[in-house]
C-alpha cells in the first residue's frame, strides 16, 4: 500500500511547495482538489487544459518528486436543485474528468449529491426515514427521476475520457451515504460507481469498517481510501444520538469529531482496517484526510502518517506455507 494526502488543508502553500511538505512527510501520493467543495488551490482545470505544455509540466512537477496522484476530487453536489448551483458543479465534474484524462489519473473523487422534494425546490433534502409516506415518496422521486438518470450521463462522458472508477465518499447529507446507497448506485449505472471509502463517516453512523469493506471488497468496488478518524463523544451520544447538527467547533457538545488517525477509533480499528483492505485486495493509496480541531495541521498530520506508517503493509502477501 501506499501513503498519501488530500493536500488542501495545505492550500495557503503554493503548489511546489506543498509538494516539498508531501516528500518530507514521507508521503507517496497527492491527491488534487479540482473544485466545488475542495476548492482547486493546487490544481486549477481550466489554466491546465488550456495549455498542453503546462499540463506536462504540472505531472512532472510532482512524479520528479517520486510521487503519484491517487485522485482527482472535485466533491460537489451535481444534482442540486438550485440550477445555478447545479449547471457549476457539473461543469467542474466535466473540466475534472478531462483533466484526468490529460494527465491519467482513471479515479475521480465525488459526492452523489442530493436533490430537493421535488422540480422547483430551492434546498437538498436528505431523507432519514420512511414515515410519514411523503418521504419515501421524496426518495423514489430523487432515485428514480434525478440521481439515476444523471449519474447514468455523467458514467458515460467519464468512460469516453478515460475515466474508469467515479469513487464516491459515502457522506451524510447526500443520497450515497453508506455501503447499501452505494451498491444501489452502482447496480443502476454500472461499475464504474465504487467507493472513496472515507471511515470517518461510516464510524459515527455505527457501520462496522470491516464488514463495509468486506461488502465493498467483494464487489470489487473500493476505488479509493481516505484515512480520517472520528471520536464519538459515549456522554454525548448516549444523551443526544449521533444525528448532530452543532457546529464542528462545539467540540465539548458534539456527539461526535473528526480527529486525526487513532485519537478517534484507537490504533487496533486502523489494524484491523488495514487488514481488511488486504484481505480484499485493495493494494493502493490510503489518502489522509485531515480535519481535526485540537492539533495544528502540521502535528495533526504528522501523528496520523506517524501511525499508519507503522500499519500499513509495503510488501506484497505471503503464500501459506505452514499448511
Amino acid at each position: 500500500m501506499k501513503l498519501g494526502v488530500f493536500t488542501v488543508l495545505y492550500r495557503d502553500l503554493p503548489f511546489e511547495e506543498m509538494l516539498d511538505k508531501v516528500v518530507e512527510l514521507g508521503l507517496d501520493a497527492v491527491e488534487l482538489g479540482t473544485g466545488n467543495y475542495p476548492g482547486d488551490a493546487h490544481c486549477k482545470p481550466d489554466e491546465l487544459l488550456a495549455d498542453a505544455q503546462k499540463a506536462k509540466a504540472y505531472k512532472e512537477a510532482i512524479t520528479s518528486r517520486g510521487l503519484v496522484i491517487s485522485g482527482l476530487s472535485q466533491h460537489g453536489n451535481p444534482v442540486h436543485p438550485d440550477p445555478d448551483f447545479r449547471e457549476r458543479d457539473r461543469a467542474v465534474w466535466e473540466k475534472t474528468v478531462r483533466l484526468a484524462e490529460v494527465l491519467e489519473v482513471p479515479v475521480v473523487m465525488a459526492f452523489s449529491g442530493c436533490p430537493g422534494d421535488h422540480e422547483g425546490a430551492k434546498y437538498p433534502n436528505w431523507v432519514t426515514c420512511p414515515w410519514p409516506d411523503d418521504y419515501l415518496k421524496i426518495l423514489e422521486w430523487q432515485w428514480n427521476d434525478v440521481v439515476i438518470p444523471y449519474w447514468t450521463e455523467a458514467a458515460a462522458f467519464a468512460e469516453q475520457h478515460g475515466v474508469t472508477k467515479i469513487a464516491f465518499e459515502m457522506h451524510p447529507g447526500f443520497v450515497v451515504y453508506n455501503p447499501e446507497t452505494l451498491l444501489k448506485l452502482r447496480e443502476a449505472v454500472g461499475p464504474q460507481i465504487g467507493a472513496n471509502l472515507d471511515p470517518s463517516h461510516l464510524f459515527w453512523q455505527g457501520v462496522d469498517i470491516v464488514e463495509a469493506i468486506k461488502v465493498l471488497g467483494r464487489e470489487q468496488a473500493i476505488f479509493h481510501v481516505h484515512a480520517k478518524d472520528t471520536y464519538l463523544d459515549r456522554g454525548n451520544v448516549a444523551r443526544n444520538g449521533v444525528l448532530d447538527t452543532k457546529h464542528y467547533g462545539r467540540i465539548l457538545d458534539r456527539s461526535w469529531s473528526f480527529r486525526t488517525v487513532g485519537y478517534g477509533q484507537g490504533e487496533q480499528t486502523w489494524r484491523e482496517l488495514v487488514s481488511a483492505l488486504r484481505a480484499v485486495d485493495y493494494d493502493d493509496v490510503l489518502s489522509m484526510e485531515h480535519e481535526d480541531l485540537l492539533f495544528s495541521i502540521d502535528e495533526g498530520l504528522r501523528k496520523g502518517v506517524e501511525l499508519l506508517q507503522q500499519l500499513i503493509p509495503r510488501e506484497g502477501r505471503t503464500e501459506i506455507w505452514w499448511a
